[in-house]
């Protein structure tokens, strides 16, 4: 039985088409349909509920120590105020998940990891962690709405001084007034935008997402749904647990190195990503040459040889074009080269671009 958000009847009274996904109900989109809610974004400004998502806190005087043999990034420099991102391994260098951390003071950190994920995360965590570390979910005393787009700020402007606001990519300011409503503002997102994500308790949901709404009108802010949702990260370049993430794909296959630090004295997959680096295989961007639309688990061959699958296709609506990403062997991972993909029995051409697809002008 699937859950509900605290937004659920809003999302009714908006006409959201509900699905069930990671074990809610949740909007696949409004009457507006994808490809608005996707430009506005773009262009303007899009609200989401993001409710079903994982927060998991840490706290305690080992808290960090716990976090560093967990998680691949290093977390040890954070100041409090701070995000951070990082994949998760497993003892084969596979991920597991990914996640942001927030530092929130000295001792404490909030973790907000995947909806579909939560569960596993929070046991795995709870298995693995050592030291004096409590490890609590805490996901039903937060709900949580993502403003993004470039119009965000404006949007707030009706609601808070601005300058109150975190003005860093990936930094937060907790215990913010917005619309009345105490929130956990961060100055973050999944869209490839200029964006916040609002977290505030359950109860308080509705009021604040009915004010950002209300305030939103004039600079065209609109509800948006699950799949605006994938088409922005998509287009973005942005990866996806269990498309472009796997417990059998590293994050050096899935083009995370960067928040891998090999540095620190050990954390769980040190040892194996040891072996693992260079990877044989990478994650590339695909523009389609020939007319149609790539999904997942499309193979890719370079003359008539079986190089790699797809992970995640669209057509692009911002772009207006179709794109995909996929996972090939590195030697034929060459920039500008044309590849096959095999849709339904049918080979499209298509070449292999830089990522991200998409990149916000500063």
């Amino acid at each position: 039985m699937e859950q509900k958000t605290p937004l659920y009847d809003l999302h009714l009274r908006l006409s959201g088409k509900m699905v069930p996904f990671a074990g809610y109900l949740l909007p696949v989109q409004y009457a507006t349909g994808v490809i608005a809610e996707h430009n506005a974004v773009r262009t303007a400004c899009g609200l989401f509920d993001v409710s079903h998502m994982g927060e998991i806190l840490f706290s305690g005087k080992d808290a960090l120590n716990a976090l560093q043999e967990l998680l691949c990034n290093d977390m040890s420099a954070m100041d409090i105020g701070r995000v951070r991102y990082s994949p998760i391994c497993n003892e084969q260098g596979g991920v597991v998940d990914d996640l942001v951390c927030c530092r929130m003071d000295e001792n404490r950190y909030l973790l907000v990891v995947n909806a579909a994920n939560k569960d596993k995360d929070f046991a795995w965590f709870k298995n693995y962690a050592r030291g004096d570390v409590k490890i609590e979910d805490i996901s039903d005393q937060y709900a949580q709405l993502a403003l993004q787009g470039p119009k965000a700020t404006d949007v707030l402007s009706k609601l808070i001084d601005v300058q109150k606001l975190p003005v860093k990519y990936y930094t937060f300011i907790d215990g913010l007034k917005i619309a009345g409503v105490d929130c956990l503002v961060s100055r973050t997102g999944y869209t490839g935008e200029l964006g916040y994500e609002l977290y505030c308790q359950p109860q308080k949901a509705l009021q604040l997402a009915e004010a950002l709404l209300q305030a939103g009108k004039e600079f065209g802010l609109i509800p948006c749904g699950l799949g605006a949702r994938d088409t922005l990260r998509l287009e973005a370049g942005m990866p996806l647990y269990g498309h472009e993430m796997s417990d059998a794909i590293t994050p050096y296959e899935a083009g995370l190195g960067l928040f891998v630090k090999m540095e620190k004295p050990y954390f769980i997959g040190k040892e194996a990503l040891l072996t693992k680096n260079p990877p044989a295989r990478i994650r590339i961007g695909l523009e389609l040459i020939d007319r149609g639309i790539a999904r997942e688990h499309n193979d890719i061959y370079k003359d008539e040889l079986l190089i790699g699958e797809t992970t995640s296709g669209t057509m692009a609506p911002y772009l207006s074009k179709a794109i995909a990403m996929a996972m090939v062997q590195k030697k034929y991972a060459v920039l500008g080269d044309v590849v096959d993909i095999d849709v339904r029995g049918k080979k499209l051409k298509a070449k292999i671009v830089e990522l991200p697809f998409y990149k916000r002008a500063k």
